[in-house]
């Protein structure tokens, strides 16, 4: 048992409580505030190396649980805890820190430093068997869980951390292992959150917190692993947000959330795989929405939630979700940063023929074909343009119907007016303005009209005019069809 004999008498008091594992609370009332902790006196300050001693050779009593639960005290030196294997929980509540706490590579029972005020922590690789609480805690400097393994959950539920000239994140918890949840609504942070390559067994909760690093990373969570859901929902983020290659099992919820990095990807969710993705209720996004690489099951976006810039190219999903009219979803195709994207049409076709709704699959594979026609170069165009005019690139039939009814309407009229001569007088069948007009537009079919006959002047170039019509109008329907018929 380690021994100290100047102990003063706040230290006495924990020092005693220390073997039956009881609470001492040095708090004139449940308000006091913990950050004007440097100005507490002797009777409630307890030195650092105090509360060492008690956690490494503390004495013990028989039949009872040691543990070290002080609230209420300014906790002057270094608490220093590195490479140690400590077998009692340790609870430092509403407690002022002179020093960061150091814990690097130790091993403990369980850590809480809830509503405490700390100018940071030193805990990476740390392993804790129980849980971490930072609840409402107040770190002035980096807190640093880079690689922790944590058996339970961790707590950082409207904690504050900020270190304003800090070059590195002031929260890290990348390659970080937590058995169970990340709590963390209502977290203040000012500056980047690292959470790449760290795995979460259960679910994320960043509910209504505010991360706050403008023009820089705000949240970078590459390779982030969740087996359950990540919410985010009322958030405000000002600065990116990265989850390259991250996989989220269940639910992303970004509801009524504000991202906000403008000139950029406010949200970079390429290569993700995500169970649901949901954007919606909140404001439009400040930069670009970059879900390039993504597979998504279920796509929860509303187009009033999507960017003025995206980047779809390769995203995969199998649900999206609301329903809505195919002109409500293809401007966010337009505004793509890569410009036109075969696959996003293929992608958003698809999504609406597995809900049954055919016209709006039409209409997006309409709208690919017109982007395409842009590509092209001016004869590809005009020949697009010829098949857009008539037959709607094979999407709007009846357009054909259309304009072949109007012209056999035209020839019948004129060629009743004015019949053209018999090629051999004599020998020609009757003359009939109606059949010698379909043989001058049908290709294929012949009614022996056209071969007998033959017009003058300028009813000889409306005859020309038939003809050339009949094959524009041939050659579209059999490509339009040709391309329909190849994507059932």
């Amino acid at each position: 048992m380690v021994e100290i004999n100047d102990l003063t008498a706040a230290e006495e008091r924990v020092w005693r409580a220390f073997p039956r594992g009881e609470a001492v609370d040095f708090r004139a009332s449940p308000d006091d505030d913990p950050a004007d902790g440097a100005g507490w006196g002797a009777e409630r300050t307890v030195r650092a190396r105090v509360l060492r001693a008690l956690l490494l050779g503390g004495p013990r009593q028989d039949g009872e649980t040691a543990a070290l639960s002080l609230a209420g005290a300014r906790i002057t030196g270094r608490l220093d805890l590195q490479y140690a294997t400590i077998d009692h929980p340790v609870r430092l509540r509403h407690c002022h820190f002179d020093e960061a706490p150091r814990c690097h590579a130790a091993r403990l029972r369980e850590l809480n430093l809830s509503e405490s005020v700390l100018p940071g922590l030193v805990a990476h690789a740390v392993q804790v068997d129980g849980v971490i609480r930072l609840t409402r805690a107040r770190c002035t400097g980096i807190v640093r869980l880079g690689g922790a393994r944590i058996a339970g959950s961790l707590y950082l539920e409207g904690a504050e951390v900020a270190a304003p000239d800090a070059a590195e994140p002031v929260l890290q918890l990348n390659q970080a292992a937590v058995g169970a949840d990340l709590w963390a609504p209502g977290l203040r942070t000012q500056g980047q959150t690292r959470l790449s390559g760290a795995t979460v067994a259960g679910s994320v909760n960043l509910s209504e917190a505010r991360l706050d690093n403008p023009g820089h990373a705000a949240l970078e969570a590459e390779t982030f692993t969740v087996d359950g859901d990540m919410l985010v929902r009322y958030a405000q983020v000002r600065g990116s947000t990265g989850l390259r290659g991250a996989r989220i099992a269940g639910r992303l919820d970004l509801s009524y959330t504000a991202l906000s990095h403008p000139g950029s990807s406010a949200l970079r969710a390429s290569s993700t795989t995500i169970g649901e993705l949901w954007l919606r209720k909140g404001p439009p996004m400040e930069g670009a929405l970059n879900l390039r690489r993504a597979q998504i099951d279920v796509l929860f976006l509303e187009p009033e939630s999507a960017p003025g810039e995206v980047l779809l190219n390769h995203l995969s999903y199998t649900s999206l979700v609301p329903h809505e009219a195919a002109e409500r979803r293809l401007p966010m195709l337009e505004r793509d940063r890569d410009g036109y994207i075969p696959h996003a049409y293929e992608q958003l076709t698809a999504a609406y023929r597995r809900v049954g709704d055919d016209h709006a699959a039409r209409l997006v594979q309409l709208a690919k074909q017109r982007r395409h026609r842009h590509t092209l170069p001016w004869y590809g165009r005009l020949w697009g343009l010829v098949q857009d005019v008539t037959v709607g690139y094979g999407f709007r039939p009846l357009r054909a119907a259309g304009w072949l009814l109007s012209l056999l309407a035209l020839g019948s009229v004129v060629f009743a007016l004015h019949h053209p001569r018999p090629l051999k007088a004599g020998e020609a069948p009757p003359f009939h303005p109606v059949f010698y007009t379909l043989d001058l537009l049908l290709p294929v079919i012949s009614f022996g009209q056209d071969s007998a006959f033959a017009p003058r002047d300028g009813y000889q170039v409306l005859a020309y005019v038939l003809v050339l019509a009949g094959w524009i109008l041939a050659t579209t329907v059999i490509a339009g069809v040709t391309r329909t018929v190849s994507r059932q």
